[in-house]
């Protein structure tokens, strides 16, 4: 097949995956309202391109937290990736350290994090955090990330409680017997029962987690912290105030609460509060490189791509993977040069307005 667009990797991942499976990623909370609008939100934005501007030249490099990647687009901490292909997580860290741009390694994932770590040893990594009732769960998954050089903890804020997610539950859906949650491998003292949830014993996580606890968390390590699941400026100002190195501007990618607000149209409020103090990136909806390009314009420092990923894997690995990145690459480096923008510093709010539709 020759794959032209993401959404020929949505295609062939629907069709070839068991159906349980992409039910389990294609899912939203509820009536997956938000899910939707992730996707929506992109078409009420229009450019505004200048012309006459020499692009023979394209510069896509950018940084974040000071470490240079190729283009400004990253892979989201997703669960599970070998669900969708057998290397799982080991192929989308291969494939990351490829192309050169940062890969958050989800806690629920189905290889651990040194396995992450010995098959992209030079790749650049970042840790997705939750937090448990069992602090020391928590705890020990740090001390282990921060031995392997894993860059920064990403804490995920926006689950207190799991969303509602109506397939799952009419799945019953469950991870097959050969496949775990193996960070957590040996972990838990209580055997797996029916009330596992994705691949842990059902109450795990801590509902009460607060503000205090990016204080606790600062205690424990020097890694930067970014907060990912701020979706207004209050929060973005507390943020701010309690000393985190980034924002990541993210619903879950819907799968949380259904009705709130896509992810982008989110990111002006949120950039406009933080003023420059610390980096913002933001997730959920981009499919195309102009996508890319009107988070960046909006003030998004990156944007990680979640879905997209999986859809690669299932095609082909890290081959997959590879592809989709490249992709956007190509995709976002082509809207650059025909809105006239010759590197990424260039691209500011000048670019866009939002459409009436």
């Amino acid at each position: 097949m020759t794959m032209v667009c993401l959404n020929d990797f949505e295609e062939y991942a629907k069709k070839h995956l068991p159906k349980t499976t992409w039910d389990y990623y294609e899912a939203g909370a509820d009536e997956c309202t938000t899910r939707d609008d992730n996707l929506l939100a992109y078409k009420r934005i229009r450019f505004r391109p200048r012309i006459l501007r020499d692009v023979s030249i394209n510069d896509t490099r950018t940084t974040v937290l000071g470490t240079e990647i190729s283009f400004p687009v990253g892979i989201a901490p997703t669960a599970f990736h070998c669900l969708a292909w057998h290397e799982g997580e080991i192929a989308t860290a291969r494939a990351t350290e490829a192309v050169n741009t940062c890969y958050i390694a989800s806690t629920y994932a189905t290889c651990s994090v040194e396995e992450i770590a010995a098959a992209a040893p030079n790749g650049y990594r970042w840790f997705q955090l939750y937090l448990y009732q069992d602090r020391k769960l928590s705890e020990q998954i740090i001390r282990r990330v921060e031995a392997l050089g894993y860059k920064a903890l990403v804490f995920t804020v926006d689950v207190p409680y799991t969303g509602k997610r109506r397939n799952d539950i009419r799945n019953q859906f469950k991870l097959p017997p050969h496949l775990k949650v193996k960070n957590f491998e040996g972990m838990f003292q209580d055997p797996p029962t029916s009330q596992e949830v994705y691949g842990t014993p059902a109450n795990t996580l801590d509902p009460s987690i607060s503000w205090k606890d990016v204080s606790w968390l600062q205690s424990l390590t020097r890694l930067p912290i970014i907060i990912k699941g701020i979706l207004t400026k209050e929060d973005a100002e507390l943020a701010v105030e309690h000393g985190v190195q980034g924002i990541i501007v993210s619903n879950h990618g819907g799968r949380q609460l259904d009705g709130g607000p896509a992810s982008i149209d989110c990111l002006p409020e949120i950039v406009d509060t933080v003023q420059g103090r610390i980096e913002i990136y933001m997730d959920g909806g981009i499919r195309t490189g102009s996508d890319v390009l009107k988070a960046i314009a909006l003030g998004a420092r990156c944007v990680f791509i979640g879905r997209p990923a999986i859809w690669g894997l299932a095609y082909k690995g890290d081959e997959g993977v590879k592809e989709v990145l490249q992709i956007l690459h190509d995709e976002f480096r082509l809207s650059m040069a025909l809105s006239g923008c010759r590197n990424v510093a260039e691209i500011n709010r000048n670019l866009i307005q939002f459409s009436r539709l």
